[in-house]
Formats: structure tokens, sequence, C-alpha cells
């Protein structure tokens, strides 16, 4: 450091250091009430702490309290909401987009002769492993044995031509008017019936239940499924919209959707509706009168 540089040096450091006396007089009488010492470098770090409790106020403000929404270009609850199912849509169409891409580079495979690669989708493949054997506990016995009692006394045991005659004496609500074009057939897949509507036709509820599903699907578009009593469950596909939503209870002939066109399975508009009774499909024609 040169002597001239040190001398600026020593000159500012005096300038930041020097005393300074700040007086308070009385306007009338000129008597002194009070007096503050001060200093540049005191006023300067004073200033620094006010600057940094306000940045830190303002940080608190935004990032904790609902006044970051009135940030312009902030998103609000339910913009947030929608870039989250829209992500979920999204991550679902690129998984069906690479199992598609996936097919016809198999399907090029073929014709060419070569061995197709393993579908992404494909659960027919499941890996062997060494088979756990399971003890049965005593306590385990004792229960079964009680249980095993209890049910051999059973006098509320049906059979399946007591439960179609207990299914046929429930009265279902027609979920839509129109005509059906594609009728059950569970040997090719077809687990329900197929209805085409009038535009903007309203979607009903068959029986009395509670909303268990109420989503959109890539293949079925707007599905909603109730849960009724007798472990019965209706399932209503392809709709425009939705107005349940899950947990809901709903009763037979409330509104739930619109018939719509919505998803890949469909060739125009139409309610695919499906009747399910213990994990096993029901030909709703055989209950409901279309």
């Amino acid at each position: 450091m040169t002597q001239q540089q040190e001398k600026t040096y020593r000159r500012i450091l005096r300038k930041l250091t020097h005393k300074y006396r700040m007086v308070l007089l009385n306007e009338d009488t000129y008597e002194e009430v009070g007096h503050m010492r001060l200093t540049r470098l005191n006023m300067i770090a004073v200033a620094g702490v006010i600057i940094l409790l306000l940045v830190a106020i303002v940080y608190v403000l935004i990032a904790y309290t609902s006044i970051r929404e009135f940030i312009p270009g902030y998103p609000d609850a339910a913009m947030r909401q929608n870039i989250r199912e829209n992500a979920m849509k999204i991550d679902s169409l690129e998984y069906e987009q690479a199992v598609r891409d996936q097919y016809f580079d198999n399907l090029k495979r073929i014709i060419t002769g070569e061995a197709p690669l393993n579908y992404l989708n494909d659960t027919l493949e499941v890996d062997h492993q060494e088979e756990i054997p399971f003890l049965r506990s005593t306590n385990d016995a004792l229960l079964r044995q009680q249980v095993e009692a209890e049910e051999h006394f059973r006098l509320s045991v049906l059979d399946e031509e007591n439960l179609g005659k207990r299914l046929h004496d429930i009265h279902f609500f027609t979920p839509a008017n129109g005509i059906i074009t594609n009728a059950f057939n569970p040997m090719e897949g077809h687990f329900g019936i197929d209805l085409v509507a009038p535009p903007n036709e309203v979607v009903k509820a068959a029986l009395d239940g509670t909303v268990t599903m109420s989503t959109w699907t890539l293949e079925t578009g707007y599905v909603i499924q109730i849960q009724h009593d007798f472990e019965l469950i209706s399932v209503y596909k392809h709709n425009a919209a939705l107005f349940k939503s899950v947990g809901q209870k709903v009763v037979a002939g409330d509104a739930i959707a619109i018939v719509g066109n919505s998803g890949e399975l469909t060739t125009g508009p139409h309610l695919h509706f499906e009747l399910w009774h213990d994990r096993v499909p029901l030909n709703p024609a055989e209950f409901i009168v279309f």
C-alpha cells in the first residue's frame, strides 16, 4: 500500500468514525431536551439492520401467508390443482404413448422376422419366487373351527337361484334413456352395455349408494363408480362431465354425470353402464328396463 493510499484510507475512516451530536431543542425556549451522539458508521449499521428486518418480514409474509396470491403471475389454489392434474394426465399419456410405440416396434420386428420385445404393460410374465410356507397357528385353527360351527347353523346363506330372485326384487333406476347398441358380452371383455342417448342426456344413479370413484382415465374418459348395498357396484363410463366426487352419498335417480364421448375406447356419444355383484359382472338388461 502506497503512502497516498494509506492517507486516503485514514481520511475515509476518520469520516466514518467522526462523531456528531444530534440535539433536540424546545422551539419556544430553545432549551435542550435531549441529544444523541452518532457516527456515519453507526448510521450505516442501523440502516443495514432495518433493511434486513424488512426483507425477512416480506419473505415470511409471502412464503407463509396467502398474500403471495396477490402477486401478479403467481398461481392461485385452483390453478395449482389444475397444474397437478395436468401433470398426472401428461404422465399417463406419456406411458400410453410409450406402450403404443413399443407395440408398433414389435409389429415391425415380427414382419422382419425378429423376436418381439416384452410389452411395458405385459402382466403375464411374473417372476417366480420361492414359495413361502405359511404355518397355521393354534389360535387360527380355533378361530376357523368357531366360524365353521357358526356357519353350519346359518339359515341366511343363499344359493345362486335365491340370489337372483333377491336381485330381481330390487328396484333399479334407469341410468339414462336410450337405445342399447352393444349388449353384455363378458366372453369378449364387454362387461356392460352401451347405451346411445340424446345429446346432453343426464346420467342418473341406479341405486342409493356412495361414490367410490370419480376420475378420468385415458381409455374410458370420465368414469364414476357407486357402491350400493348387497355388494352391488354400478359403473358409468365415457361421460362428458361428472357431478359427484368420491365419498358423496347419492340417491337413486340423482344426476351424477352427462352422457359424453370421452376416452379412447369410444366410437361416439354413449353411456357404458356396468353392474357388478361381489366382483362378478351382471347383465344390466336383466334387471333394468331401458
